[in-house]
């Protein structure tokens, strides 16, 4: 049984895969939208909304835990005074995963890992209020 097992392996070693997600953690702050495969998407997606979370606190301990995944200072400045203030009232779901169809190469589902705008959360309820008055 795979109890307490949770996470792909993506067929890679342990000291690889973080690797990896290290790297696309700091392209995915500095673009603020990747292309990768679905299942590394689906991976990466926890991992940014931590971050996320930890920049929302702002605190040293908070940059400190966010170093740790992006080693790049100018990447962690942004993180912190530019991404995360727009997120401040939004309790979560800071990302959104977006099917992008197969890869030619080997038929890989690949998505589109990307931040979500302030004005769509406010837009997204004011839809819902309409609904729920009819």
């Amino acid at each position: 049984m795979r109890h307490n097992m949770h996470g792909r392996k993506l067929g890679r070693t342990t000291a690889h895969r973080k690797a990896m997600f290290r790297n696309q953690l700091a392209s995915f702050v500095e673009s603020e939208r990747i292309t990768t495969t679905l299942h590394k998407a689906k991976e990466l997606r926890p991992l940014a909304e931590k971050m996320i979370t930890h920049g929302k606190r702002g605190s040293l301990h908070a940059r400190r835990q966010v170093g740790r995944w992006i080693p790049d200072r100018a990447l962690v400045r942004k993180l912190f005074d530019e991404i995360a203030p727009r997120f401040a009232d939004r309790p979560g779901g800071y990302t959104r995963i977006v099917k992008i169809g197969p890869r030619l190469g080997d038929g890989a589902e690949m998505a589109i890992l990307e931040l979500v705008e302030e004005g769509e959360f406010a837009a997204e309820s004011s839809t819902d209020d309409k609904k729920d008055k009819k």
